[in-house]
């Protein structure tokens, strides 16, 4: 297997299914940004560092994350809009444990 699905809701409430290479060490952030499901300028601001919270999303399916770091906590401790499920794309490579995951993008700020 080469690639996964994932479902991502965008800023705007749509939903959208996309195929997710798990060969190419891309992480959520950079999904996103590739099928353009946000405005340029308005994800990955930092270039994925876990210092903007521009990727913030919310994660909706039962998915056994990697653990949170230390950097990715204290970013969404600053962040707004944060909810129980809030997590950082930049910081969650694609891999093939996340075949079937959903995430919904947070409000820009």
């Amino acid at each position: 297997m080469q690639d996964i699905n994932i479902k991502i809701t965008d800023r705007a409430g749509v939903l959208h299914e996309v195929i997710a290479p798990i060969d190419m060490a891309m992480n959520l952030m950079e999904l996103v940004r590739s099928y353009e499901l946000a405005e340029e300028g308005t994800i990955g601001v930092c270039g994925g560092a876990a210092m903007c919270a521009s990727c913030q999303c919310y994660v909706k399916s039962d998915h056994q994350l990697p653990e949170m770091s230390d950097d990715e906590d204290a970013m969404l401790a600053e962040a707004f809009d944060v909810e129980d499920n809030s997590r950082l794309g930049c910081q969650i490579q694609i891999t093939p444990e996340l075949e079937g995951l959903e995430i919904e993008l947070a409000p820009e700020v």
